[in-house]
């Protein structure tokens, strides 16, 4: 058994994945118990424990914890679930959040494509404003598209949002980002990549939750899902709570990071 899931269980997962699923999103926005499996694995985010928002980050790996190959490529290490159970979070959330890094290599489109349900709000974090107006996430299909920058930077993109932030040598702080997007009605945020912003959502401790699905693959070598500081001790090491959840092959590790959330601060309701 993995962490309250067995084989059945992963058997149902699939299933209700073209049956229940449909219905999951706006379920999930109401007050209502989500049917299994969804409630176990989605419940967690509708609320968070230290303040009225909820920030969770997201990561797919090898087993030997890559993201990538040694000459960038990605698409895909996780299989169809894998990448199912990411569209499912960006259907959950109010706004979905990458660095300007990771746009530029990916050029992802930050939409919810592989299950029903809306499409987030699409946020870069670009202090400088380096992203080209054709980056496909600033695609102007009636969905809302935010651009995170240094107060006095110019943004070329025509006809987004833009959220101007203070910043220090370069570097917005993880904690105002999230009490900025709070400000414009987003509660909800998952922050979806790439390492170096996951990882300063994680050390500035602005992070709720961390959904790792690893997939049964081992690269060798490449990027890893995380850039973290090294550590001397294994008393050192962060050692969250965590439920698992088998994924049609794939397994997803749900990490509680409540313990070491700070208090970012009250939200208005998300639209």
């Amino acid at each position: 058994m993995l962490g309250g899931a067995d084989l059945d269980g992963d058997i149902r997962l699939r299933a209700d994945a073209t049956e229940s699923w449909p219905a999951i999103p706006a379920m999930f926005r109401g007050s209502a118990e989500l049917p299994s499996p969804w409630e176990d694995m989605f419940g967690p985010l509708r609320s968070g424990k230290i303040d009225p928002l909820v920030v969770v980050g997201q990561v797919g790996q090898s087993l030997d914890g890559r993201i990538a190959t040694t000459t960038g490529q990605s698409r895909y290490i996780n299989g169809s679930a894998g990448l199912a159970h990411l569209h499912r979070l960006r259907a959950l959330v109010d706004a979905v959040v990458v660095g300007v890094g990771s746009a530029v290599a990916d050029d992802p489109q930050l939409t919810v494509r592989r299950v029903v349900g809306p499409d987030p709000a699409r946020v870069v974090i670009d202090p400088s404003g380096r992203l080209e107006p054709t980056a496909r996430m600033f695609a102007d299909d009636g969905g809302r598209r935010i651009v995170v920058m240094a107060h006095g930077a110019r943004c070329r993109v025509p006809r987004v949002e833009i959220l101007a932030l203070p910043a220090v040598d370069g570097h917005i702080a993880p904690a105002a980002i999230i009490a900025g997007l709070a400000e414009i009605g987003l509660r909800r945020v998952l922050v979806e990549g790439g390492p170096y912003t996951l990882s300063r959502f994680l050390n500035a401790g602005c992070l709720d939750r961390m959904h790792v699905v690893v997939a049964p693959i081992i690269l060798g070598d490449g990027p890893s899902g995380f850039a973290l500081g090294p550590i001397d001790r294994l008393d050192q090491a962060l050692r969250p709570p965590a439920r698992i959840h088998p994924l049609d092959g794939e397994v997803l590790f749900d990490c509680d990071l409540s313990a070491q959330r700070v208090r970012i601060g009250d939200a208005k309701k998300s639209r």
